[in-house]
């Protein structure tokens, strides 16, 4: 179930898609583990893997919708299948990527036909690009931005202000940048405009991060803004931003998904042909739990991941499930990767710090990806904008199937104003929990889940509790895991994974891990300032110990150990 580069063969795409994918693993497996992890203890710049992808027209050709070339397309499947192989080989080969996909979200939403010719083209001769948003005095509140743009007197304007962590800023062909009129005052004023690295006008500060991933400060002083550069204005500029995300957001999952993998083929194979005290690590007792927690956890994570493509690829302005699940992907997979990553160092320990494994990159950073297009702080408090609709008030929905299919997912880039959240409706997240009754955990957990309803039925947070973000993050969890259940769910049913005893095996042990956790943040409810006695009493009450099988541990177990020697990669 994980990703191998010896096996790699991803068959359900199409032939260019298959030969760039492959192409993209071939070419990192050539260049070698030493080069990979000479360059991260350097810090030098991946040059050598944009010149590939230039060469190869890989982002041109992932990352150029229909609407700009009718030979390409917006694949967010294919997209998440890249983000996957290049988590596993570095996250700065990923970030490079990424922000290249963020700094293209504000072009492909405009109706500016000259600047999407002109992306177009960068992307074309291998440029990649920025996503000028954030500054140093105001992080990513696009409520206030110091970039102030002047009108000129000839329909254009200059831009002076600074703009800080902006990853490829050191070479982005193209930089869009978000601002704000210095003569309009409020959102009428906001500006999203296109800007060039290379023009005399941009300076380029520094590195802000000690990283091989170039996050640059920039400045702009008196820079020409001509009215063809010009991208939104007004609310269409603050939508542009928000909507951004929502495309960008969702590839976080995937490259902790990758991240993981790579760092579980060192971890497992180390730990198994390792001995101390006379015993082989992995006879260990705890040693097998962890290692199997974190497997089952890994899988989870692509399960999920998997099934939040559909609904993207799906979406339309009468179907935003979307915008739930991509939080979910954003907070929950990522905070998985964590554990994951986590549980893996308990068991190889000093192995975890060593200069020349994978694992010292991961450990380090799998903790960015949390932190990342909004913390996760931000995400749960997000979620939660969801939570009545989609626990009390089902909608009929067809079924979503499973979307590889090779079309472009246009609505991306027309989802339209970034509002009315609370109305988005969902379907039924029992049924997909009902299908599976049959497996003890996750009947269990389905317990805990309707017990979590019975809590905000009988015992709702009161209008303190909700302005308490400390209490309400915690309630917070406690949804996300039931949002994470269904998804995981669904795709383990679509993918054929629960018609088989083994696959049932790994379900029930995802599901112990969940009823474990939902347990926890049931304990950490209990224990806050702000809780009543009814709701403690509650959270002591849902308090659940998953259902113990030996012999399903013994047959995942049997996974994980068949990971030892199962890939490293080349010298």
């Amino acid at each position: 179930m994980l990703f191998n580069p010896r096996t790699y063969d991803p068959a359900q795409f199409d032939e260019p898609t298959r030969r760039l994918l492959r192409a993209t693993v071939d070419w990192f497996e050539s260049r070698g583990k030493k080069a990979l992890i000479d360059t991260y203890i350097d810090r030098a710049w991946y040059a050598d893997f944009l010149e590939f992808a230039a060469r190869e027209g890989l982002f041109a050709e992932f990352l150029t919708p229909s609407a700009a070339d009718p030979d390409k397309r917006w694949d967010t499947a294919r997209i998440a299948e890249l983000n996957e192989i290049l988590g596993f080989y570095g996250l700065g080969y990923w970030y490079t990527w990424q922000v290249t996909i963020l700094g293209l979200g504000p072009v492909w939403q405009s109706e500016n036909e000259a600047v999407r010719a002109r992306a177009a083209k960068l992307l074309a001769e291998g440029h990649v690009m920025a996503f000028g948003l954030s500054e140093r005095t105001h992080g990513a509140d696009i409520y206030s931005t110091d970039m102030i743009l002047t009108p000129d007197g000839e329909g254009g304007f200059t831009a002076t202000g600074s703009k800080y962590y902006i990853g490829n800023g050191n070479v982005a062909g193209l930089v869009s940048v978000f601002g704000r009129r210095s003569d309009v005052e409020g959102p009428e004023g906001y500006v999203f405009f296109a800007a060039d690295s290379r023009h005399e006008a941009y300076h380029l500060v520094k590195n802000v991060v000690n990283a091989q991933m170039y996050v640059s400060e920039f400045r702009l002083e008196d820079y020409p803004v001509r009215a063809e550069d010009v991208l939104h204005t007004g609310q269409a500029a603050f939508d542009a931003a928000l909507n951004t995300v929502n495309v960008g957001k969702f590839n976080l999952c995937t490259a902790s998904v990758g991240i993981c993998e790579h760092a579980m083929y060192e971890a497992v194979t180390h730990a198994h042909n390792r001995v101390l005290y006379g015993r082989k690590v992995t006879d260990f007792p705890h040693v097998r739990r962890e290692l199997t927690d974190a497997y089952a956890r890994l899988v989870a994570m692509k399960l999920f991941s998997a099934r939040a493509v559909d609904y993207f690829r799906t979406a339309s302005p009468e179907d935003r499930r979307y915008l739930l699940f991509n939080p979910m992907t954003k907070m929950k997979v990522t905070t998985e990767g964590e554990k994951v990553i986590d549980l893996m160092w308990d068991v190889i320990a000093a192995k975890g710090f060593e200069a020349d494994t994978y694992f010292d990159k991961a450990a380090k950073d799998i903790r960015g990806l949390p932190k990342l297009e909004g913390t996760v702080h931000v995400n749960l408090a997000l979620i939660l904008k969801f939570m009545g609709n989609y626990l009390f008030a089902p909608a009929d929905y067809a079924p979503v199937p499973t979307r590889l299919d090779a079309t472009d997912d246009a609505f991306l880039f027309r989802q339209g104003p970034a509002r009315g959240l609370g109305a988005i409706r969902f379907h039924d997240w029992r049924a997909a929990y009902d299908r599976h009754a049959q497996l003890p955990n996750v009947a269990r957990f389905r317990e805990q889940a309707d017990g979590f309803c019975e809590l905000l039925l009988k015992h709702a947070p009161s209008k303190e509790q909700q302005a308490d973000l400390d209490f309400l993050l915690e309630i917070g969890q406690l949804f996300a895991l039931i949002v994470y259940g269904q998804l995981v769910l669904e795709q383990a049913e679509l993918t054929g994974l629960t018609a088989s005893d083994e696959g049932g095996d790994v379900l029930d042990q995802i599901f112990d891990a969940l009823v474990r956790d939902f347990s926890a943040h049931a304990t950490e409810l209990h224990g806050k300032s702000s809780t009543t006695e009814e709701q403690a009493a509650w959270a002591l009450a849902n308090v659940r110990r998953p259902v113990a099988d030996a012999e399903r541990a013994a047959k995942v177990w049997a996974r994980v150990e068949a990971l030892s020697g199962a890939y490293e990669m080349q010298p």
